[in-house]
């Protein structure tokens, strides 16, 4: 099944508010183009599920994701797996652990959010990445 992109963040500086975009672009092996983590080697890009947010009654972004979806189920995804959002194609490095952040937006959050906080991913095949645009699993390992 197919996701569905809902909202794009870009974090323009550590602790700053993040920037909500219609459209971003992301560069291979770098990451999003005017993103402070672009560079990174593993924690390119931050996805969560707007169902997830919606359950702990938080807002797009308030998470810091740059990437908010919906109808499709990231949480769990193996590292390896791709994803295909737009023209990009990522790579899922792993889970986002809650840090100090979630229990500043509500606390005791970060223990509640142990697990579902999102996924990190790296662009496999930069592009264009849109507000309305498909999200899909291409696959579920390094194969």
């Amino acid at each position: 099944m197919d996701g569905r992109i809902e909202n794009l963040f870009v974090k323009v500086g550590h602790g700053l508010p993040m920037s909500e975009v219609d459209e971003l672009t992301a560069d291979s092996g770098q990451g999003i183009i005017g993103d402070q983590s672009y560079g990174r080697k593993k924690r390119q890009v931050l996805l969560i599920e707007k169902e997830i947010l919606d359950e702990f009654g938080l807002e797009p972004g308030w998470v810091r994701e740059n990437i908010t979806v919906s109808n499709i189920t990231l949480t769990g995804l193996i590292p390896g797996s791709r994803l295909q959002l737009g023209e990009a194609c990522l790579k899922v490095t792993g889970d986002c652990d809650p840090c100090q952040l979630i229990d500043d937006i509500k606390p005791g959050l970060r223990t509640e959010m142990e697990h579902r906080r999102g996924i990190l991913g790296i662009v496999d095949n930069g592009g264009k990445v849109r507000v309305g645009d498909k999200v899909s699993l291409i696959s579920r390992s390094d194969e």
